[in-house]
């Protein structure tokens, strides 16, 4: 059974898409820690980031560096972390968050966005990609 990334991935769960490659997309997280924090998954399923080839995991890094660079953009920081848990959903993936400053609480509340909060941190953080 395909997970949850990968249904996002196919289209058919939506997403907050704000870049893509041939091996790499990359959305929002529903549960945003803040604006722009964003995830980033290879195309191909593999549960945990270090069964990936160095190859993948060479792309996957390159592209999220990439986002994150648009992220910073997007909404200007000091720096985006990246963090690397993978426990929730089954399929390898990093999350970017802009830092305002060098502390981050992973288990600080959501910021609870809506609709259009979203398409508006997406369509930045994309147009910012190009």
């Amino acid at each position: 059974m395909p997970t949850l990334f990968t249904r996002i991935i196919r289209g058919e769960i939506p997403s907050y898409k704000v870049a893509e490659s041939e091996t790499c997309y990359a959305f929002l997280d529903i549960n945003p820690k803040a604006k722009g924090h964003t995830l980033v998954v290879p195309k191909k399923e593999v549960d945990y980031l270090f069964d990936m080839s160095d190859e993948e995991i060479s792309e996957l890094m390159a592209f999220s560096k990439r986002v994150a660079r648009a992220i910073q953009i997007a909404f200007p920081c000091p720096k985006v972390g990246m963090a690397v848990l993978g426990l929730e959903v089954p399929h390898a993936h990093v999350h970017l968050i802009p830092l305002a400053n060098e502390k981050v609480f992973y288990n600080q509340e959501s910021l609870g966005l809506k609709e259009e909060d979203f398409q508006e941190i997406a369509k930045a953080i994309s147009a910012a990609f190009q």
